[in-house]
């Protein structure tokens, strides 16, 4: 049986003396493992469209338990992303995460837009960094069931105060009066407001907002925790990106 999807590659691993494992996050079936056979030589086929963070139209074909890349036709290289440390650290650390996050077996429409539009946009420069980053986190989680309810006060039903406080454990979120508990974070108006609009807009217009360069870093500590704490693990492309930009947020 052969399957015929586009998709990212998200990883990659050499296996053998010549072939390599790669996890591509596809538009139809989700996560897919797959043995590109050969890939290490330079006269493969292969070899430029089955890369780490290439997306491409694949065939794959199942060999017992197995999946192999039977073709591949490379659509986006994503080159820039290779010139800058930075892009591309955060690229990498997008990548871990959808792989955390997005379904296997399944439809992975919004999951691969999703990291498709941040790599162009880290890409062409049109958006902060720290945006792009704080719009992959929030909306990935939402994606895959770990959306926050940000309409209210979890406590009073206040729809807005000059200080709120964001729980990163349960998701919920309280107005200045009811203050949450110990896991809450205090957020300005500003940094509220985006994180509605992240979760709640059209897929296309996610990453269309601006902050302040003190939000944008308010915005992307606390989707940064949020991501960690729901997953309930840390990320290493994430302590590389840090590593390399130079500060914590």
């Amino acid at each position: 049986m052969h399957i015929k999807t586009d998709g990212l590659v998200i990883k990659e691993q050499n296996t053998g003396e010549s072939d390599r494992l790669i996890t591509i996050l596809t538009r139809n079936n989700g996560l897919i493992r797959a043995f590109v056979r050969g890939a290490k030589n330079i006269k493969s086929k292969n070899l430029s469209s089955t890369q780490l963070l290439c997306y491409s139209n694949f065939t794959f074909y199942k060999k017992k338990e197995s999946y192999i890349v039977d073709s591949a036709e490379p659509i986006e290289v994503f080159f820039d992303l290779r010139n800058d440390i930075e892009k591309l650290s955060l690229a990498l650390y997008f990548a871990q995460v959808a792989g955390e996050l997005s379904p296997q077996d399944d439809e992975a429409q919004d999951f691969l837009r999703l990291l498709l539009n941040s790599l162009h946009l880290l890409c062409n420069e049109k958006r902060n960094p720290l945006i792009i980053k704080s719009a992959f986190e929030l909306r990935i989680l939402s994606n895959a069931g770990y959306m926050p309810d940000l309409l209210a006060c979890c406590e009073c039903g206040e729809f807005e105060s000059d200080m709120m406080y964001f729980d990163v454990q349960s998701g919920l979120l309280s107005c200045f009066e009811c203050r949450g508990n110990e896991n809450s974070q205090r957020l300005s108006k500003g940094v509220v407001s985006a994180m509605r609009y992240i979760i709640y807009s059209e897929p296309e217009k996610i990453f269309d907002f601006s902050l302040s360069k003190s939000g944008g870093k308010e915005l992307s500590d606390i989707c940064e925790k949020y991501l960690i704490t729901q997953t309930q693990r840390s990320y290493k492309t994430l302590d590389f990106y840090y590593s390399v930009y130079g500060e914590k947020i």
